[in-house]
């Protein structure tokens, strides 16, 4: 199972030591079948992943591969505003575009981590 993992990690030394962590596993182990996406801040999480590009992820796991149009034409939105929500989340690899020019979102699961914490 492909998944995606996206979190937020504002402690970058924590986020480094994972990270060599990671990379000695997949080099022992092999291709690792979980991709990670991090972001410093709430902010910066909500500003990729807004709203509509959620839903739009969550209806292309639905679908499978689907052009663009058809897209558009499910979620009931303009064709150039999802034109440039899915330009957003390619850009970012949380969905891929097939050799056909179809849509798809290449991960069976897609997990979210962050916490809130209260003042110590």
């Amino acid at each position: 199972m492909k998944t995606a993992t996206i979190r937020i990690r504002r402690d970058t030394a924590t986020a480094l030591a994972e990270m060599g962590e990671h990379f000695i596993s997949a080099w022992h182990e092999g291709e690792s079948d979980t991709d990670t996406f991090e972001f410093e801040s709430p902010k910066a999480l909500f500003s990729v992943l807004t709203p509509k590009r959620w839903e739009l992820m969550e209806r292309l796991q639905a679908l499978g591969e689907i052009s663009l149009r058809a897209l558009a034409r499910s979620l009931e939105r303009d064709v150039k505003r999802v034109h440039e929500d899915a330009a957003v989340l390619l850009e970012w690899g949380l969905i891929e575009r097939t050799a056909h020019g179809k849509l798809h979102v290449p991960y069976d699961k897609i997990h979210t981590e962050f916490d809130l914490l209260a003042a110590a």
